[in-house]
Order: C-alpha cells, then sequence, then structure tokens
C-alpha cells in the first residue's frame, strides 16, 4: 500500500523527481504545480460537459484528455533538474497538435471583431480559467531561465492557453453559450 502522506514535506521542502529537496516555493515547484493547477481546471470545464451533447463532443474530450496526458508529463519535465535523465520529454509534434487543433476549431467560429469577456457556459468559462492559469505557469516556466532545460515546454504552456481560448469559444458555439464583448465605453 503507498500511502498519502509522508510527512517529509511538513517543514517547508519537497522533492523533485531524482530525490533533489527544494523548498516548496522554488521556482521549479511553482511552475511544475502551476501546470497541475491547469490540469486540475481544464479537468473542472469537462465536468461541467458531462451531460451535455452535441456533434463532436467525443473528438473535444479526447483532444482535452489528451492534452491533459501531456500537461501532466509537462509538469513532471520541470520537476526534473537539469543533468537528471527525464523519461518524457516535450517535443515539437506536440505544440503542432494543439496548433492544428486551434486551426480546426476556429474554422467554425465567428471571427472576433472586439475582445471577449470569459462567459457563456460554466464549461467555457472554466477553460478560460485555465487558460490564464496556463499564462502563469508560462510565465514561471520562462523565468526558471537556464533551468529550463527544454524550452518546448515554455512553447507548449504559450500555445496551450491559445488553444483554451479557442476551446472556450468552442463550447460556447457548440452548448448556445453567449460570449460578452468587451464594451469600450464604460
Amino acid at each position: 500500500m503507498v500511502r498519502i502522506y509522508t510527512r517529509k514535506g511538513d517543514k517547508g521542502k519537497t522533492s523533485l523527481i531524482a530525490g533533489e529537496r527544494v523548498p516548496k516555493n522554488d521556482l521549479r515547484v511553482e511552475a511544475y504545480g502551476t501546470c497541475d493547477e491547469v490540469n486540475s481546471m481544464i479537468g473542472l470545464a469537462l465536468s461541467f460537459l458531462e451531460k451535455e451533447t452535441w456533434n463532436g463532443k467525443d473528438a473535444f474530450l479526447e483532444s482535452m484528455q489528451r492534452v491533459q496526458t501531456i500537461l501532466f508529463h509537462a509538469g513532471a519535465e520541470l520537476a526534473t533538474p537539469n543533468g537528471k535523465d527525464v523519461k518524457w520529454k516535450m517535443k515539437q509534434k506536440y505544440i503542432d497538435e494543439l496548433e492544428r487543433q486551434i486551426d480546426e476549431w476556429d474554422k467554425e467560429l465567428e471571427m472576433l471583431h472586439n475582445f471577449i469577456l470569459p462567459s457563456g457556459h460554466s464549461a467555457s468559462s472554466a477553460l478560460h480559467t485555465a487558460r490564464t492559469v496556463a499564462r502563469r505557469a508560462e510565465r514561471t516556466t520562462v523565468a526558471l531561465g537556464e533551468e529550463l532545460g527544454n524550452p518546448l515546454v515554455a512553447s507548449y504552456l504559450n500555445r496551450l492557453s491559445d488553444y483554451l481560448f479557442v476551446a472556450a469559444r468552442y463550447v460556447n458555439q457548440c452548448l448556445g453559450g453567449k460570449e460578452t464583448t468587451l464594451k469600450a465605453d464604460i
């Protein structure tokens, strides 16, 4: 049986992959922890879709779950100190997959003429939240600088926020959620 708690982190330190102990506020811990937040927010968005039906839902869920898996592995890569073996490494093909999906969904969407506010269906709003957390994950990852190791992780997080923005719009369109446009005259 694996125990959920170890008590090893009670004094403010945690282990990276390969065993190196670092403070829990270490930038690397912040980066992979923020990826975990994005992943959880995507999961929340998907939970709002459980009872919904639309043509293309299965493909949408499959795409999202693939993103969640890649994001989990990206977090593990961020949790691995430079110079240590990484079993899974971010590749350009994962970024390309996001771009292809963005383009596919975007073809079906009405062109934007104004900024939009996070709004509409609950799943859409949750995806917008995931998008903003992905931006924070990207900023934290970029702040690692030389410690980052694989710059494709930051590129993936950058594209992921775009993907989540378009996914939020796509969900609104498929489920009749209303997008609220930014009012310029406040």
